[in-house]
């Protein structure tokens, strides 16, 4: 792991006013710290994104456009149609592989989703993955104290 991704990811989590032992646990879990980690997952393209375009709430992407968004980037693993819910502007969903922009987003995704969960962080990870996991809380937990006291 590169210790200037640390610094970044640290850096980022404080402007959230959010622990940057968390934010880089959750990176650890999500990418192994692998800022061009990427992967398709084609249930959330069914379930969230194909639904945007049939029912005509955004207007037709190219198809490129639209399977990125069923992505999810970079090192905290931040889907693509959240990063457009979010805000996102960039012109390619690829540029959340850039380690500040995608922990920048990734990080204000985060913080929303600790906000739903009144401040709870472990139901705000849960709400991370999905569901997906009923664990994943618990492992972001435990990779917690491997950057506790970093710089």
């Amino acid at each position: 792991m590169d210790n200037s991704l640390i610094t970044t990811a640290r850096a980022i989590a404080s402007r959230h006013s959010l622990d940057p032992s968390l934010v880089c646990a959750i990176i650890e879990q999500e990418s192994a710290w692998n800022p061009y980690a990427i992967r398709y997952e084609p249930g959330f393209f069914a379930k969230y994104v194909a639904p945007l375009f049939t029912n005509n709430k955004v207007e037709p992407p190219t198809n490129t456009e639209a399977y990125s968004r069923a992505i999810s980037w970079g090192l905290m693993q931040v889907m693509g149609e959240s990063a457009r819910e979010t805000g996102f502007t960039g012109r390619f969903l690829s540029e959340l592989c850039d380690p500040t922009v995608g922990v920048e987003v990734g990080c204000a995704l985060f913080s929303k989703k600790l906000e739903i969960a009144r401040g709870n962080e472990h139901q705000a990870l849960q709400f991370w993955n999905g569901g997906a996991n009923s664990d994943y809380a618990a492992e972001v937990e435990a990779r917690r104290s491997n950057y506790i006291g970093l710089r």
